[in-house]
């Protein structure tokens, strides 16, 4: 497999899913598109994970109908009630990028760590396999961030992979306790500065480096946020680029 050399995140703060038309079903959205093409790849292997609802099939199933009509291969990783696969760590390696679905990050990241799953993604993403992911898939590639996932008030967290050394900010319009909490915990110190994403937004990063925000909302915007250096922060709008297929 040659792959570009590259390593890429693509953290999306809400929106990898739109519904179809179809009831009960969902397609992907243009976001992962994008994602997709960092690739390479005619027809990019994508492995899908879904730890952070507990593997929950249905929800595998949903994803898998999402792609119907896209030139990918298909396959997932799940660690209940065993590991689906021999190798979980070769599994990662094979594929051109991972998709990893929100839910609770606290427990994805708990059983990543428990399976030896935390170093696999290390190295996978070192070799230049995409890693990208919404909401929980998003927070847990960067030091932390805010999350309900011990309940309906949000909690800073800071338990993340860091592979991006910053903080992470996702459904950053959609729920107005998302922001004041991420400044507030930026400005503490207990996380350092960051990113975060409105809806329908994604950030792209190469090796750690944050390169471009996309979107598929025009008013969906990214932001970093940053200390001041006075006990407080600052927040810097940043113009996405719109993806129209």
């Amino acid at each position: 497999m040659t792959r570009s050399g590259q390593s890429h995140i693509l953290a999306i703060g809400g929106g990898s899913f739109r519904p179809s038309g179809r009831y009960g079903f969902m397609e992907a959205s243009p976001l992962l598109r994008y994602a997709l093409d960092l690739t390479g790849q005619d027809r990019p292997k994508l492995g899908l994970l879904a730890t952070a609802v507990g593997d929950d099939s249905s929800w595998l199933l949903k994803m898998y109908g999402a792609f119907a009509g896209w030139d990918v291969e298909l396959s997932h990783l799940t660690v209940f009630p065993m590991p689906n696969v021999d190798d979980p760590r070769a599994w990662m390696l094979e594929q051109d990028m991972i998709y990893v679905s929100g839910g609770s990050v606290a427990n994805l990241m708990a059983l990543w760590r428990l399976h030896g799953l935390d170093e696999a993604f290390e190295e996978a993403w070192r070799s230049g396999v995409v890693l990208s992911g919404q909401s929980a898939g998003a927070l847990c590639w960067h030091v932390g961030g805010n999350t309900d996932s011990f309940g309906p008030e949000l909690r800073v967290w800071a338990d993340g992979l860091a592979f991006l050394p910053y903080s992470c900010g996702v459904h950053y319009n959609g729920e107005p306790q998302r922001r004041p909490l991420l400044q507030q915990s930026v400005a503490t110190g207990e996380l350092p500065s960051g990113y975060a994403a409105d809806e329908g937004v994604g950030l792209h990063y190469v090796g750690t480096e944050f390169i471009q925000a996309v979107t598929t909302d025009p008013e969906g915007f990214a932001y970093r946020i940053e200390h001041d250096g006075t006990g407080g922060v600052k927040e810097f709008r940043i113009e996405p680029r719109l993806l129209t297929s």
